[in-house]
């Protein structure tokens, strides 16, 4: 017997004929919403990343800083793109294709899409953590600042949602 609740054809404890065209909204509603606040944040960051190297001292930084900030920069660049997907998709599909705005596959994909923009927000963060770190206290200090920032990320966006509140049956 399959497991609706982790079924990606349908929404939890549901099979996929089962889910309402409300469903469907709400929960699509539910990830923009939650896109609406994460995107901001990682447009500031992209958008300091970009100018970085505009300022004349950036060509003063040794060859691993640079390579930090380029994985800081491409990071927020596949961030960025993953997360304005979902939004991207709502404009495209409809009126181009005739298909449906919205089904629960739509919504499972573009909440995957979601998580993966959320990890390249994650290494792009800790990257600049490390990067800023380095410039201003050192290496040792910067290593300490990024692991602490990966772990509270980690355990903020992931653990809590996954498995904190996932025990004994709480929600």
């Amino acid at each position: 017997m399959r497991d609706v609740s982790t079924d990606p054809a349908g929404p939890p404890g549901q099979s996929p004929d089962e889910a309402t065209n409300e469903e469907i909204d709400d929960q699509f509603r539910a990830l923009m919403e939650g896109l609406r606040t994460t995107i901001p944040g990682v447009m500031v960051l992209f958008s300091f990343l970009l100018i970085l190297p505009l300022q004349a001292p950036f060509g003063d930084i040794s060859d691993p800083n640079t390579i930090i900030f380029y994985v800081a920069f491409g990071s927020a660049a596949v961030a960025s793109v993953l997360l304005i997907a979902p939004s991207v998709h709502q404009r495209v599909r409809a009126p181009f294709s005739g298909i449906k705005r919205r089904t629960w596959s739509h919504v499972m994909y573009a909440t995957k899409l979601a998580i993966a923009g959320t990890v390249a927000f994650m290494i792009s963060i800790t990257a600049v953590v490390y990067l800023v770190s380095s410039l201003v206290l050192g290496d040792w200090v910067a290593g300490v600042a990024t692991a602490g920032v990966a772990a509270l990320a980690s355990w903020a966006w992931f653990y809590l949602p996954l498995v904190r509140f996932n025990r004994d049956g709480q929600d």
